[in-house]
């Protein structure tokens, strides 16, 4: 999770929303990281969870990840939920909850869906109150 960290914080000092993915082989390598560059591209889809997913896919030839992990600093929305799933990553761990945008453990619950093709194991709360610091003060200090 130190990783995606350091990836949203890359993504506040640009101005994005401070969120953070890293994708994790099942040896332990990186092999996908990312943050949020939605405003930068005038790209909806460019969240964290997309870039490193698909820079992930790139690096190991493959569009399916399964054994992978990927560390999110903000529970994903429906959809990289969705994402997720298509690229059947194994584990999900998500630091911060996300009660508006979230899909995981709110609103939709995606991976609870009669109509996912898959669920990763997820893990949440991961480092949640920095995570959580990181995106309150980034919107504090967006909209005093």
């Amino acid at each position: 999770m130190e990783l995606a960290l350091a990836e949203a914080e890359k993504a506040a000092s640009l101005g994005e929303a401070p969120v953070g993915a890293v994708v994790v082989s099942p040896a332990g390598e990186v092999v996908g990281r990312a943050h949020n560059l939605v405003v930068a591209a005038s790209d909806p889809t460019a969240h964290a969870e997309i870039l490193a997913i698909r820079q992930a896919c790139l690096a190991i030839r493959s569009e399916r990840l399964p054994g992978y992990g990927l560390y999110v600093t903000l529970e994903p929305c429906a959809m990289c939920a969705s994402a997720i799933s298509f690229a059947r990553i194994g584990r999900l761990y998500f630091g911060a909850s996300d009660e508006k945008g979230g899909a995981v453990e709110h609103g939709v619950r995606f991976f609870s869906a009669a109509t996912c093709h898959h669920a990763p194991e997820v893990y949440g709360a991961i480092a949640e109150t920095r995570c959580a610091a990181m995106l309150k003060d980034f919107f504090r200090n967006l909209r005093p």
